[in-house]
């Protein structure tokens, strides 16, 4: 008599929670182990590192104001060696924090007091745009959201060539490393040179329509990726500003 064959279980998506308020561990980790999360605690900065190094999580939830190691510098160093997704979690909630979280690589951000259902929406949004997240964590029909590749692999204006294929980008003959969303929001600007790309159009393209934090984000990306690729960020020429619009690549594209 054979023996079916067990239906193979889901993985959990690990994340890293970095928190050092009691009151928001407990109900976090019931919370999120409801919702098929696999959590693990860090109650500073030095011990989030650590548990980063050796859980290897699919998505982190960083508190700014960490004992120790702030949540920028655990941030920071992160990012110098990995890409997973990060939410930014503060409870001052002003708009300095939020910039200095998203300049050094947060994803996102979560103002404390918020609500779960809130939270674990937005987690699922930054998991659906993340390559070989487990599935546990995203609800069954949820899409992910690309930017559209071009007809031609090479981009090149003003200056600056994009490879969509090999994720290459030389800025005036040098090679230059963007972050993925920097790497996007060029592709996408460059494969419409010339037109207004209203921010709504900008957010829904690269984070996904089910993205609904604010546009702060969008406006810190621009920020880091003109300094990239403008020869004077502070006066930018190619990526340029209709206000209260949107964003526009200035220079044509070769060939048009």
């Amino acid at each position: 008599m054979t023996t079916p064959e067990r239906e193979a279980v889901p993985a959990l998506t690990r994340v890293l929670l970095a928190e050092d308020d009691e009151s928001f561990v407990d109900a976090l980790v019931v919370g999120l182990s409801r919702e098929g999360f696999d959590v693990t605690v860090a109650r500073d900065g030095t011990e989030a590192l650590r548990l980063f190094a050796s859980v290897e999580p699919d998505l982190v939830l960083l508190d700014l104001m960490l004992p120790r190691l702030s949540g920028i510098d655990v941030c920071r160093s992160i990012r110098a060696q990995s890409q997973v997704p990060i939410i930014m979690v503060t409870a001052k909630g002003t708009e300095i924090d939020t910039v200095v979280g998203l300049e050094v690589g947060a994803d996102d951000y979560v103002a404390k007091p918020y609500r779960l259902r809130e939270l674990v929406a937005r987690m699922r949004a930054v998991l659906r745009r993340t390559p070989n997240t487990p599935v546990a964590a995203v609800p069954p029909g949820a899409g992910r959201s690309a930017v559209r590749p071009a007809a031609n692999s090479v981009l090149e204006a003003g200056g600056i060539t994009v490879d969509t294929d090999r994720h290459l980008v030389f800025v005036r003959g040098q090679d230059v490393h963007l972050r993925r969303k920097e790497f996007e929001l060029l592709t996408l600007l460059m494969e419409n040179a010339g037109r207004l790309l209203t921010r709504d159009v900008l957010i829904d393209r690269v984070w996904g329509s089910d993205y609904f934090g604010d546009t702060k984000t969008l406006d810190v990306h621009i920020k880091r990726l003109r300094s990239h690729v403008e020869e004077d960020p502070s006066s930018p020429k190619l990526i340029t500003t209709v206000r209260g619009v949107g964003y526009r690549f200035d220079a044509p594209r070769s060939g048009t």
